[in-house]
């Protein structure tokens, strides 16, 4: 499956037509994390280095746009 973005080892992908809320989907060397867009974890097997760098990557890019 194709990925949104990519930084430090981790990757996030977005899938369509998924079940709500919107979310994206992060992948850490084999932990998986699901987050809402305000970088809340709504499901998780990841360790805190990971969700942290996520957060601070989905802040900045929220900045951004």
């Amino acid at each position: 499956m194709p990925y949104v973005s990519m930084f430090f080892g981790i990757i996030i992908r977005m899938f369509y037509n998924e079940h709500n809320p919107p979310h994206f989907h992060a992948e850490y060397q084999g932990q998986r994390g699901l987050f809402d867009f305000d970088g809340n974890m709504l499901k998780d097997n990841m360790k805190s280095n990971a969700v942290r760098w996520i957060r601070r990557r989905q802040s900045t890019t929220t900045m951004q746009n």
